[in-house]
């Protein structure tokens, strides 16, 4: 899927968007609603510490990965190649490993929100949204089609959130009061902070919108402008839908309902903030996150392969359709969600975080005469790609512990 080399003013701000919300979205799927749910129950208004300190790292590598991939106006497997020969295939086939198993979790995140919205059986519902997808990429203009529905769709992921944070009552002051100075952090908050950096910038989802710039013809060291703005704006969209999700949660959670009692905490936030309504709304916004997800995790997977030969480059919107497919196929077949592959999924983004932000970052150091095109890189800005990576690291070790339990 590629747009012609050069867009009108109209057209580049219409894919700007659309890499912002690719990313954006691709985070936020259903693991994202589980998650937030799940620590805002745990710590309540102090997780908003969690949030803006996750925030602050995931500008940290996405504005540098943007810009080096931007800059250089080649995917990140490409750059991997040129700095150590086979570490682009290897990036590449983890990336698309882990992506094809967080979108088997995707579809049965839209098999879910369609049971919540309209009652839909969940595999009846997952079926329908994959096949949906897969439309989406073979009409004739795939990339300006993405790019709309899923603007569209983040704008309603918010909007609708917006409404449930407003009618939950949540305690405004006291979370922004605790977002810089905490009640308790803990261990609990900890893991919270690590938890939401790798679900935000791990795997796939750290390259989907500097991918899409790419295949849209927006890089160039000319381009740096742009390709800044449009990733630290999408870091932001990924926050605004991170602190209303919470702060609709909060409301409930400090009205008295224990959401973790439920089987599914945050249909059942929802339901307590806005009744039989706030049901329907969960089941949309969960559909909306999840289909999203499917889309953003497909895209960028395919992306991650479509440069190792002009065939595959020629049939990148089948490719992707038929990741799709097969996303879907697994869903339908397995009894339950595949929990074990997700831990294992999430578990490996976190490992593959620190290895492709530690290439981006030594191109952006040591090869930008001939990567990044005689660019030469701002030190302010490697400096702060260097503290993102040394967290990364971080979680990488805690992820490499977290896969050592679950096959000890």
């Amino acid at each position: 899927m590629t747009d012609a080399p050069t867009t009108t003013r109209p057209r580049a701000r219409g894919v700007l968007l659309g890499a912002m919300f690719l990313m954006a979205t691709s985070a936020i799927g259903p693991g994202f609603i589980t998650q937030t749910t799940t620590f805002t129950a745990q710590l309540g208004a102090a997780f908003a510490f969690a949030i803006l300190i996750s925030i602050l790292v995931d500008v940290a590598v996405q504005l540098n990965l943007w810009r080096v991939i931007g800059v250089a106006g080649v995917r990140a497997q490409t750059l991997a190649n040129h700095v150590l020969p086979g570490a682009g295939y290897v990036l590449a086939a983890l990336i698309v490993f882990g992506g094809l198993v967080f979108n088997v979790g995707n579809v049965a995140g839209t098999g879910l929100g369609l049971d919540a919205m309209a009652g839909v059986d969940v595999k009846i519902g997952g079926a329908v949204s994959a096949a949906l997808a897969v439309a989406i990429f073979l009409i004739r203009r795939a990339g300006v089609a993405m790019d709309r529905i899923l603007v569209v769709l983040g704008m309603l992921m918010i909007a609708l959130t917006c409404y449930v944070a407003i009618v939950s009552g949540p305690p405004v002051g006291e979370a922004l009061r605790q977002s810089v100075v905490p009640d308790r952090v803990g261990s609990d908050g900890f893991v919270a902070i690590v938890t939401i950096i790798g679900g935000t910038v791990g795997g796939y989802i750290t390259y989907a919108g500097a991918h899409r710039l790419v295949d849209a013809g927006v890089k160039g060291p000319e381009r740096v402008r742009e390709i800044s703005r449009a990733s630290v704006t999408g870091v932001i969209v990924t926050g605004v839908m991170r602190v209303l999700l919470f702060l609709a949660v909060l409301g409930v959670v400090t009205g008295g309902v224990d959401v973790m009692a439920s089987d599914n905490p945050p249909a059942a936030a929802f339901q307590a903030a806005a009744g039989e309504v706030g049901l329907r709304l969960f089941g949309v916004v969960m559909w909306a996150a999840a289909i999203s997800s499917v889309i953003g995790a497909s895209y960028t997977s395919i992306s991650f392969i479509a440069t190792f030969s002009p065939w595959l480059n020629r049939n990148r919107n089948w490719l992707v359709a038929g990741f799709i497919a097969l996303s879907a196929a697994i869903y339908l077949l397995i009894d339950q969600p595949p929990a074990t592959l997700l831990v294992l999924a999430g578990a490996l983004n976190g490992v593959i975080l620190p290895v492709g932000v530690g290439i981006m970052l030594w191109v952006a150091a040591v090869r930008w005469r001939d990567l990044l095109n005689g660019y030469r890189y701002p030190k302010w800005l490697l400096a702060i790609g260097v503290a993102g990576w040394l967290v990364s690291i971080f979680i990488a070790v805690q992820a490499m512990s977290g896969i050592q339990d679950l096959w000890g």
